[in-house]
């Protein structure tokens, strides 16, 4: 393993998180909801629905063992970095006499946990020698998972007290409600909070989880636009696909990118406020990402279902593009509030 200093740290961990959350969610958004539907018609449907549920589940391990490797780890070591990683997370919780999975966890206390199995790791090298394979899961592992669970209530905290000041906007008038919350969720999003951990802890409904996947659905538009020119075709198709997330370390790097972001939420949420968008607390947290916004809200909708359809795609997909095409354009050229390059997938820049 190489030297580094604290930049390059922090840059190989946020590249590990960034590729675990393509790697591991990706397979869910794109067919989970298919797959959901289309098990009414055949049982192997289901199976497979399981399946890209069940891949989901193991992300946390996944993002544990993607920053192993930027750091050039062996085997074991990945493993040991990997394991910890998911106990740390809280994906799943002892309860009576089984595990129970409740998620991926919480992403921010993964990193924690991962960063800290990771320096052990590089602390003790190959001090032990022979007993290695004996010991450093129990030290590396052990001690960093231990630290992850002791840490991960206090954590959550994070994600509570985001939870209850997006509550409090669904106090307030109609219209700025729905945009405050628009904005949140299109920040959060690309954050290494839940989404959709939020909106079940809150149980937002109706308008307000209309919101949440508006915003949300914004900051995908917003994302594919910015990351259009900069990156490979890859990049924008995985974002528009429902992976957001994976541009958490831009968000990170470079905090000016939640401007455009915020900013596109604002307009889209604005006209989405007049359409009336609605959801459940279920559906909140995913934008259009597996049709899962789209789908449910739609439901609320009375009149002509092709009216409908056609209201979906227009504050769904034809206000946000617009909006962030126009939006980049004058934060770029005209304002130059940042460089296109600030969207550049980190794991690209490092040449990983």
């Amino acid at each position: 393993m190489e030297n580094i200093n604290v930049k390059s740290f922090v840059n190989k961990i946020l590249a590990g998180v960034a590729l675990g959350i393509v790697v591991g969610l990706i397979p869910n958004a794109i067919l989970g909801e298919l797959f959901k539907f289309l098990s009414q018609y055949h049982d192997i449907f289901a199976t497979l629905n399981s399946v890209v549920v069940g891949i989901q589940f193991t992300v946390p391990v996944i993002v544990g063992v993607l920053i192993a490797m930027q750091f050039k780890m062996n085997s074991i070591q990945t493993v040991i970095v990997g394991t910890a990683s998911f106990v740390g997370s809280g994906a799943a919780s002892f309860q009576g006499n089984i595990w129970i999975l409740t998620g991926i966890g919480d992403l921010i206390n993964t990193m924690i946990t991962a960063s800290i199995a990771v320096l052990i790791i590089m602390l003790i090298q190959d001090k032990l020698k022979s007993l290695t394979i004996i010991l450093l899961p129990i030290i590396a592992g052990g001690i960093a998972g231990f630290i992850g669970i002791i840490l991960l209530p206090y954590v959550q905290l994070i994600t509570d007290g985001i939870g209850q000041v997006i509550n409090s906007f669904t106090t307030l008038q109609p219209l700025l409600m729905y945009i405050l919350i628009a904005i949140a969720f299109s920040i959060i999003i690309v954050s290494p909070i839940s989404t959709v951990a939020i909106a079940m802890a809150i149980g937002i409904s109706g308008l307000a989880a209309g919101a949440a996947n508006i915003g949300i659905a914004a900051a995908a538009c917003m994302l594919v636009i910015g990351t259009f020119k900069v990156n490979n075709s890859g990049v924008p198709i995985a974002i528009f696909l429902g992976a957001m997330k994976m541009m958490m370390p831009n968000l990170l790097k470079n905090p000016i990118i939640a401007v455009p972001i915020g900013l596109t939420a604002a307009v889209t949420g604005f006209v989405a406020s007049f359409v009336g968008i609605e959801g459940t607390k279920e559906s909140a947290g995913f934008g259009f990402s597996g049709l899962v916004g789209p789908i449910n809200a739609v439901k609320f909708m009375d009149g002509s279902i092709l009216v409908n359809i056609g209201m979906l795609i227009l504050v769904y997909f034809i206000v946000p593009f617009i909006a962030a095409y126009v939006i980049h354009h004058l934060c770029t050229r005209v304002l130059k509030l940042y460089d296109p390059s600030v969207f550049k997938f980190i794991s690209e820049e490092s040449g990983e």
